[in-house]
């Protein structure tokens, strides 16, 4: 019988920890704590609190009830003045005080043993975690994890250029030219079903980005229409083969030219067209 009082004793404190009680728990264990002679003390909290921790991934307020009683707790210790020494006392006339506490029941330390278990355990759930995040380690720290490859652009490019259903063409400086325009080639590769591509540049110059940029144009009208689509602006930072990307920014359907035109920085909504620096007139599509 007295084992089955212990384990409704053990129930209500941990209850009483995790969510609190009603007045008639409240009362029942008041009743078997005193029939237990069991020190009724925060053991309990500080092993559920401790349990909490393992959890942190998601964090919750404290309990309104553990948090009142903390919070109690911490002003009745620190705002307790400590009297202060002074070094000019007469030694002869301090007498030591011994101060003895009742002692505590073994319920109680057992709650303690309870706390004190929780808390290596969250250490030890902490340090397993971060190794299996790492993963193994050698001399010198943990082995950085893999990440897939990729692909670089210039095998992005190569593939598009010999796969089937794709819009090509040849870039080619304009009639009107002039000093390094005059050099420029290289090719250019669309998908319409991805809607994306790559533009191969050779001799296409350098361009002081803090003051212009090359911004690419999309015509599906063989005879230049007014609002051609945008394919996006970009630098030219080293001489010899460069290729880079189109950012399309809208959708574009069965071009049929691509022109480069050297605009302010950050690119323009309309081009006036006023310099050209390459053209590339789509021949056919291959198959």
């Amino acid at each position: 019988m007295t084992d089955e009082r212990h384990d409704t004793l053990f129930d209500l404190l941990a209850k009483q920890a995790i969510e609190g009680l009603d007045n008639a728990e409240l009362v029942q264990l008041k009743a078997l704590a005193a029939e237990l002679d069991y020190d009724i003390d925060d053991s309990f909290e500080i092993a559920a609190s401790a349990v909490a921790l393992s959890g942190m991934d998601e964090i919750e307020p404290m309990p309104e009830h553990l948090r009142a009683k903390v919070l109690s707790s911490a002003d009745a210790y620190f705002g307790t003045e400590q009297p202060e020494h002074s070094p000019v006392a007469d030694a002869n006339a301090m007498q030591p005080t011994f101060e003895f506490k009742p002692k505590r029941s073994f319920f109680g330390w057992l709650g303690w043993a309870v706390a004190a278990a929780a808390c290596v355990a969250l250490a030890v759930n902490i340090w397993f975690s971060r190794q299996q995040t790492q993963g193994p380690t050698v001399a010198g720290g943990p082995t950085p994890t893999a990440s897939p490859a990729k692909p670089d652009i210039k095998a992005q490019f190569d593939e598009m250029m010999a796969s089937p259903n794709m819009v090509k063409a040849t870039w080619g400086p304009m009639p009107t030219a002039t000093g390094d325009m005059k050099n420029v080639s290289g090719e250019v590769v669309w998908s319409d079903a991805k809607q994306a591509g790559f533009m191969r540049f050779r001799g296409l110059p350098v361009n002081d980005k803090t003051k212009e940029q090359y911004q690419l144009w999309i015509f599906e009208n063989a005879k230049l229409e007014e609002h051609p689509k945008d394919g996006g602006v970009f630098d030219i930072t080293a001489d010899g083969d460069v290729i880079i990307p189109i950012d399309a920014k809208l959708a574009a359907k069965d071009p049929k030219i691509f022109a480069i035109t050297v605009e302010k920085p950050g690119g323009v909504v309309v081009s006036d067209r006023k310099k050209i620096a390459a053209l590339a007139k789509v021949e056919t599509v291959s198959s």
